[in-house]
């Protein structure tokens, strides 16, 4: 039995912040499904969103965000994230990139009104950022990897969570309690089979949370990133939004423009619209391009893009990188306040894993790497200052369960295949409950027992739990917004959705049920 004061399962930006953040008198435990650095985070290029420049203030920010969002946004968390993001870029100044007099650069992209994107080694931000805080970790501090968390510990006489199960690579189960358990385990990008999420992003945290009990909310949206670098019928990275930001243009094989009269903002749009509109060239026959001839200076300014456009035999002389869209972020998730309390007592879920509501229906451009940041502050804050007064008192617990019939899953693979095509960028009622009947034959949501299962499987099922929650959302939602758009009601509905969905399991029943946000135009 392992026993600290913090447990964390996750280390992209918002557990090592959090982590770094909490006072060297409390025994703090990483908990990691594969390396330390296996995560969005690290991959994260564009950068980190704040209004610090001169012409620039937070209600632009604020305005830029809820208009992302479809104004589906919780007002009141993005106020006060918008608020904070210069002190949290202050926090991390001595690693941005700066011009010759010591000036932070400040880049442009999509939905964003001025530029106020700071970045850090051009398009290294989240490797950076990781870097940096991860020097940041003290001897108070252990990380343990390779170790995959698979089911929360609630006790059920404090009605509170206070541990996660987990096995090693050789199926050993072991038992981890903490008094504050924090689930930071990213999304689920990998239900889809064009993303830019790291591997290990599985929606595991999404689905523990799910079936110990917690409300999940926003599900539906899924942010399609509209350019993954494509060669050979494959995803292989990341083209940073950033990239239009510097002049870039989406063009088709004959350099028609195909931003040209679609929204005011062209090429830097919203993300939901531009993926819609590669998604229709797409369709038609077309291959998409970004072109980026007008940029002076690409390698330069983007190295580690240069360098996976050269790894997979993209010619950037050419002028044009070839891309499709693919899943890069999840607006929704367990349902937090800001600074990550769940449904559950005891149990925290910061960062992507979690929907404090300051996305909306669409993310703005670099405002994910600031909520982590943010999340992970508040949260160690918030530690600091409460105490729990009843403390943990547990035995260690034997290695013992009664197997139950295993289900059986198609593999991950066809899973993949059937969300993109039902429940993908352009989605359908028609499609939708094609999706749910495939998925409901497999009985998911009755599965009680995880330990008898191998890693592998236990994945697969996290995986279509995910999926299931994704769908069972975006069927409920009868209208289109922000990263949800649906053919058959392609319109905004303010006057009958203005809510959200939440989702949960009680009974081993799945409970739907709507609740009304807050929020306003921008005044």
């Amino acid at each position: 039995m392992e026993m600290d004061d913090v447990l964390i399962v996750g280390s992209g930006i918002a557990a090592l912040q959090l982590a770094t953040f909490l006072s060297h008198d409390k025994n703090v435990r990483i908990l990691t499904k594969s390396h330390l650095k296996n995560a969005n985070s690290y991959l994260a290029q564009g950068g980190i969103a704040a209004a610090i420049g001169i012409h620039d203030d937070t209600k632009k920010h604020l305005a830029d965000t809820l208009e992302a969002g479809r104004f589906h946004n919780n007002e009141e968390a993005v106020r006060e994230i918008l608020n904070e993001a210069p002190a949290l870029i202050g926090d991390l100044y001595e690693i941005f990139d700066k011009d010759q007099q010591g000036h932070l650069l400040l880049g442009l992209e999509g939905a964003h009104s001025e530029n106020r994107i700071v970045h850090s080694g051009g398009d290294a931000t989240g490797k950076n950022v990781i870097d940096y805080l991860i020097r940041k970790l003290t001897n108070n501090i252990k990380v343990e990897e390779n170790v995959f968390a698979y089911e929360l510990i609630i006790d059920s006489k404090q009605k509170r969570c206070i541990g996660v199960k987990a096995k090693d690579p050789d199926g050993t189960i072991r038992y981890f309690y903490g008094d504050y358990v924090i689930l930071a385990t990213g999304g689920c990008g990998q239900v889809y089979p064009f993303t830019s999420s790291a591997p290990t992003v599985t929606g595991d945290g999404i689905a523990m949370a799910y079936l110990a009990g917690a409300e999940m909310a926003d599900m539906e949206f899924i942010q399609f990133h509209p350019t993954l670098l494509y060669k050979d019928g494959e995803t292989k990275g990341l083209i940073s939004e950033a990239v239009r930001g510097e002049g870039a243009i989406l063009v088709t094989e004959d350099e028609t423009p195909i931003m040209e009269g679609i929204h005011p903002l062209k090429d830097l749009a919203p993300r939901h619209i531009v993926s819609q509109t590669i998604v229709d060239y797409i369709k038609n026959g077309h291959e998409v391009f970004l072109d980026i001839r007008s940029i002076k200076n690409f390698k330069k300014r983007f190295p580690s893009i240069t360098a996976i456009c050269e790894k997979n035999g993209v010619h950037l002389s050419d002028g044009k990188i070839p891309v499709v869209p693919g899943s890069h972020f999840l607006m929704g998730g367990i349902k937090t306040d800001l600074i990550g309390r769940t449904s559950i007592n005891g149990l925290f879920a910061i960062g992507e894993a979690s929907c404090t509501g300051l996305h909306g229906a669409n993310r703005l451009a670099s405002n994910s790497l600031l909520e982590g940041l943010y999340q992970g502050k508040k949260l160690s804050q918030w530690i600091h200052s409460n105490s729990n007064k009843d403390p943990i008192s547990v035995l260690p617990k034997a290695y013992s369960f009664i197997p139950e019939k295993k289900v059986l899953l198609p593999d991950v693979q066809t899973l993949k295949d059937m969300m993109m095509k039902r429940v993908g960028i352009v989605r359908s009622k028609e499609l939708l409950e094609e999706q749910k009947n495939w998925l409901e034959q497999f009985h998911l949501h009755d599965v009680t027992e995880l330990d008898s299962y191998s890693i592998q499987e236990i994945t697969a099922i996290f995986m279509y739990v995910t999926a299931s929650l994704i769908t069972e959302a975006a069927i409920s939602r009868t209208e289109s917004r922000g990263g949800h758009f649906r053919r058959d009601c392609p319109f905004e509905d303010d006057q009958n959705w203005k809510k959200k969905v939440i989702i949960q399991k009680c009974k081993g029943e799945v409970a739907i049920k709507h609740e009304y946000i807050k929020t306003a135009l921008v005044n």
